[in-house]
């Protein structure tokens, strides 16, 4: 086998559509593939994408080329899940079909982002974008923006913000509070903006999620009280802050000394989350049969940092007047701050020790 002609369907419009597995190997296979599509769909490209790949074969094939077409289809779940499925199904042709090189067909950008993937494993002589031509009057603007705004990809990038600002404006105006509809919009917006930015990594970790609940493991518990712990020291610092904010205001005691307060008050319980999620992990591994002792490690890290950071905060409050009242003496806050230095490095050594120590001991 000298080339590959290689299609991408990344988000898997043949399989969810046209109910065709993948890979699909050969040109009589990926034609049938490619009408079921035209049939259940007639506007997607992904079967003008296969018909160019089909071209390309026989063009190689009329130079007496041997040359095999192959079409790869990924998930609807864009991103890591269906990069993963495209990778696993390219390792397992190139297994039976050891081709030298290949001919990449796509319909657009979006296919082309796994030409690194691809390259990583065979080499690419040729990349063919396969162009819809359309009449004018399929050119208009009412048209292109009736089926981008039909594309679920599309629609819901852009209608979801716009309807999450107008169902926040409207709940605040119901409220009889529109001054605050400005800092609900912009907090959900920002929400979901994150939620698409790392929408990838929070498919993986729900999946985890659901995976360690239905295998009952401990970590569901422990990271859910890991979590409450968290909120707890958020709170906990949010209110200390607020203490001193309303008796002088940010002006009076500066925002150093404020986000000082915060840290001062919320870091043992930020330890005790990183604790007790190790403790989680160290657990469901014990119970496994896979428990070694240098998992404990990470909870001596933990301890070690929330001791040298509560240590400076000391000494950060005790060298501010505004706190004389609450906090020790500068030379106290001093020799906290050392005290903490020297143990935490003390207690990081143990970590480091444990961590390098022979899984058999």
């Amino acid at each position: 086998m000298d080339t590959l002609v290689i299609c991408i369907d990344r988000d898997n419009d043949l399989g969810e559509k046209a109910n065709v597995s993948s890979p699909i190997i050969g040109r009589e296979e990926n034609i049938k593939a490619a009408v079921a599509l035209s049939i259940v769909d007639p506007e997607d490209s992904d079967s003008n994408t296969i018909f160019g790949g089909v071209k390309a074969l026989d063009e190689l094939r009329s130079k007496g080329v041997d040359a095999e077409l192959i079409t790869f289809t990924g998930d609807r779940k864009i991103g890591i899940t269906s990069d993963q499925k495209i990778s696993q199904q390219l390792d397992n042709i190139l297994s039976i079909y050891p081709a030298s090189n290949a001919i990449f067909i796509s319909d657009g950008a979006e296919d082309e982002t796994l030409l690194p993937i691809v390259q990583s494993r065979i080499k690419i002589n040729s990349v063919k974008r396969i162009v819809v031509m359309q009449s004018s009057n399929l050119e208009s603007t009412y048209y292109i923006l009736k089926h981008a705004f039909n594309d679920p990809k599309i629609s819901q990038t852009f209608f979801v913000p716009v309807g999450l600002a107008a169902l926040i404006y409207s709940i605040f105006l119901l409220a009889r509070y529109p001054e605050g509809a400005i800092i609900g919009i912009l907090a959900a917006v920002g929400l979901y903006m994150l939620y698409r930015g790392f929408g990838d990594t929070v498919t993986v970790v729900w999946n985890r999620i659901k995976d360690d609940f239905r295998m009952g493991k401990l970590v569901v518990v422990t990271h859910s009280a890991a979590l409450l712990i968290t909120i707890v020291s958020f709170v906990q610092g949010l209110v200390s802050v607020w203490q001193y904010y309303t008796h002088g205001g940010i002006w009076y005691h500066g925002l150093v000394p404020l986000a000082t307060v915060f840290i001062h008050s919320s870091v043992w319980w930020l330890v005790l989350a990183a604790i007790t999620m190790n403790f989680g992990r160290m657990m469901d591994m014990y119970l496994h049969g896979r428990f070694n002792i240098r998992q404990i490690a990470p909870s001596f890290y933990a301890v070690s940092l929330g001791l040298m950071l509560w240590g400076a905060t000391t000494y950060i409050l005790a060298f501010n007047p505004i706190f004389e009242d609450v906090q020790p003496s500068i030379v106290s806050g001093l020799q906290y701050f050392i005290y903490s230095i020297v143990i935490a490095i003390i207690i990081a050594l143990v970590g480091i020790r444990i961590s390098t120590r022979p899984v058999g001991e």
